[in-house]
């Protein structure tokens, strides 16, 4: 067998594994490049050496007639500092919601977001401040002293705006169309 449909072969495995992500049964992957059980293996053992040899950090372990592609244990240490670092946030409907609420009207207390969107927003608000996209601008001087959020640097640059004053601005027919789907919301739960 020729170097270059070698390296192909072992591409082609490499990508197997790689993308199985679990052991692969030797007779499936030889089925797959269309050889024999034994020039396969011969062909995965030679991928194994290379692995070794070449300080690469993943190898193939052999589990019975399987092969697996995993990564070297000198290279944990590595992957934990990339799972230790923060997780990307994922914005549900909610908290876009909630967001675009702050985003408008701050500073806004967690009242009047409520009113705004006729349900408990605690969650909603607590979420876009532990993601560092809203926090607290202060206290409204009204009984209870009920705190005010808005928006934050974060949430400037996540949005790609230099300041609030960038965001779109909402013409009277569409708060009027946005109030109207409210109120009928509203009704919707109050008749359930």
């Amino acid at each position: 067998m020729e170097e270059v449909e070698i390296n192909k072969l072992e591409g082609v495995i490499e990508a197997i594994l790689f993308t199985m992500g679990e052991s692969v049964e030797l007779n499936k992957i030889a089925a797959a490049i269309e050889h024999d059980e034994e020039t396969t293996r011969k062909i995965i053992h030679r991928m194994m050496d290379k692995y070794e040899a070449e300080d690469r950090g993943v190898r193939i372990i052999e589990l019975e007639d399987a092969f697996q592609m995993c990564t070297k244990t000198q290279m944990y240490e590595y992957l934990i500092r990339v799972a230790k670092q923060p997780k990307k946030y994922v914005l549900t409907d909610v908290l876009l919601e909630t967001l675009s609420i702050i985003a408008y009207k701050q500073p806004v207390t967690k009242l009047e977001i409520e009113k705004i969107r006729g349900v408990k927003s605690d969650h909603a608000v607590n979420k876009l401040v532990e993601y560092n996209l809203v926090c607290e601008k202060g206290r409204m001087e009204a009984p209870g002293k009920p705190i005010l959020f808005g928006t934050t640097e974060e949430f400037l640059r996540r949005f790609s705006i230099q300041s609030v004053e960038d965001l779109p601005s909402l013409n009277p027919e569409q708060m009027e169309s946005f109030k109207e789907e409210a109120e009928e919301e509203i009704q919707l739960k109050l008749d359930i």
